[in-house]
This record gives C-alpha cells, structure tokens and sequence, in this order.
C-alpha cells in the first residue's frame, strides 16, 4: 500500500485530500507545517508528496528544494497562487507537479495514481539486467540507471526532466505538441496548463546544451511545439 504524505497547514483542506485519497486505499500522514513536513520527509519514506506552496515555518519552495537534494520522490506541489512565475519556480526546484486551487479532491487522486504508475514502470525498468544506452553526438542517455552524461560530464535530471529527454531522443525528428508531450510524461490531459512542459524543456536544454539560445538537440517549432534533433 502506497504511503502519502500530505504538507498542508489548513486542516479541512487536508482532511479532505487525506480522506479521498484513503478511499483510494493510499496510507495517508499529514504534516501541518513546513518544518514538520520537512522532517518527516527526510526521515521516512513516502511513495509520494503533496506539497502546499504557502506554509507555516518554512514555504514549499523552501521544503521542495530540501527534499529533491536528497531524494527522488515524486513531489505534488499545491498553491492558491496562480501565477506562470509560481509554477516555473516550483518545477524548476524539482516538483514533478503543480496544481491550482481550487481543484476537486477527484483529480488530486486521479494525478497522484498517474505519478505513482509512471514511478512503479520506472523501478520495474531500472531491475532488468541490461542497461539501455542512447548515444547522440556527445549525449548519452543510460535509461537502466537513469543517468545522463554531456561530453563525458554527468549531469543531475529530475525524474520528470529525464522521462521527457528520453521520450524525445527515442522519438527523435517527431515534432510534438505541448499537449501531447503533457500527455506522453505526465499520463494525463493538461487541461489547459502546459507551463510545465515549458519549464521542463528550459531545465533540460541548461544541462545538455552548449548554448540554450541556439539548440543542437531539442529545437523549438515555434506555433507547433519540440523536435529532438539528429
């Protein structure tokens, strides 16, 4: 049974998510402020975190880069703050999510089962025994080990950041929409919020490109979406 950590500091707001995503058969704590959640974060282990932006004792962006410098966990990040900089900041410090309140407690279960599907293919890929190599001029993408390396230098990928350069090197010369690349890594419609997609494609061309103005490997089809160069 999966483990669910909610960072939430108002109370009937999290006593919803929990109660919904218990009927769904996930074991479910909460943590009512930055500095407890943080704490158990680090010291337990969960299957998965909902994480609010505004918090007591410390802000989720706070809490968010904490634990993504020491653990892998998919990360849920919530905020009533609607605004594109919120979102960028939030993914860019390794979230593999971000939603808007108000949302129904329905689509909160319905992503936190899409992220936690995508992680158990993740681990089951990661036992077979032959590693997966992709090598594109001077990029090398090792899929068993989740690793990546630019010019023999190894780079550090969020779990979302490394789906979504696989996905595109393996599909290479295919030019997708932001929707479609939405649907493709997150399992689920974007509903009219593809920032994250946006944000995602900017992290990864910090770490694989020469000059990030000038791609070599992940162009922009301007009106269209992304093509991965070969």
């Amino acid at each position: 049974m999966s483990r669910i950590l909610i960072i939430e500091d108002e109370e009937a707001i999290a006593d919803l998510e929990k109660d919904y995503l218990e009927l769904s058969d996930f074991t479910v704590e909460i943590a009512s402020d930055g500095i407890e959640g943080e704490k158990k974060a680090l010291s337990e282990d969960y299957d998965l975190i909902v994480l609010d932006l505004m918090l007591p004792g410390k802000d989720g962006f706070e809490v968010c880069r904490s634990i993504r410098d020491k653990k892998n966990v998919p990360i849920l990040m919530v905020s009533a703050k609607k605004d594109d900089i919120d979102k960028i900041r939030g993914l860019g410090l390794g979230a593999d999510d971000y939603m808007t309140k108000p949302f129904s407690p329905s689509e909160l279960v319905a992503r936190v089962k899409a992220h936690l599907a995508r992680y158990e293919r993740l681990v089951n890929t990661n036992a077979k025994p032959e590693n997966k190599i992709i090598e594109i001029r001077g990029l090398k993408i090792d899929k068993t080990a989740r690793r990546v390396w630019v010019d023999g230098e190894e780079k550090q990928f969020t779990t979302k950041e490394f789906d979504l350069l696989t996905f595109l090197a393996e599909n290479p010369n295919h030019v997708y929409t932001k929707d479609e690349l939405f649907r493709e890594i997150w399992d689920m419609e974007s509903i009219g919020d593809i920032a994250t997609v946006t944000v995602h494609i900017k992290k990864i061309r910090e770490k694989i490109e020469f000059d990030s103005s000038n791609p070599q490997y992940i162009e922009t089809i301007w009106g269209v979406g992304y093509r991965f160069k070969i």
